[in-house]
């Protein structure tokens, strides 16, 4: 065995070890959404009183004559300041890319049947289109 693979063998890492991080793992779902607002986005209070700006995305695929709407909910922390009012200024109809963490909650509805929801958390936004006022 050469010099060189003797030394790259006495170096080799575990498989299990994740060499390009220091941090512990997490899992984590990210996702991506390319679609138009469905309203201006709005700033709510959390129950601890903190606020959250909330808006959603509708993002469609098939054909004109059968195309199917998909409409996701995403909340976003933003302290007040230029961002936030930036946010909360993009009329209905804008286009957006959005990046965020998925999270699946499960809960109990009134009638007592389980149910499930997605919710998203905004880590970056981008506006492609800019929808008029009017829309």
């Amino acid at each position: 065995m050469s010099f060189l693979a003797r030394r790259l063998a006495a170096n080799a890492t575990p498989l299990t070890t994740r060499a390009f991080s220091a941090s512990a793992r997490r899992d984590i779902a990210k996702i991506t959404l390319v679609g138009n607002l469905a309203a201006t986005p709005e700033v709510k209070a959390t129950s601890t009183g903190k606020e959250v700006i909330e808006y959603a995305v509708a993002s469609g695929d098939g054909p004109r004559d059968n195309r199917h709407t998909s409409w996701f909910r995403v909340a976003t922390f933003a302290e007040e300041g230029p961002r936030r009012d930036y946010l909360t200024s993009l009329p209905k109809g804008s286009t957006v890319f959005v990046e965020g963490d998925a999270v699946m909650n499960t809960y109990t509805d009134a009638e007592g049947k389980t149910r499930s929801s997605l919710s998203i958390y905004q880590k970056n936004l981008e506006v492609l289109r800019r929808g008029s006022p009017s829309e």
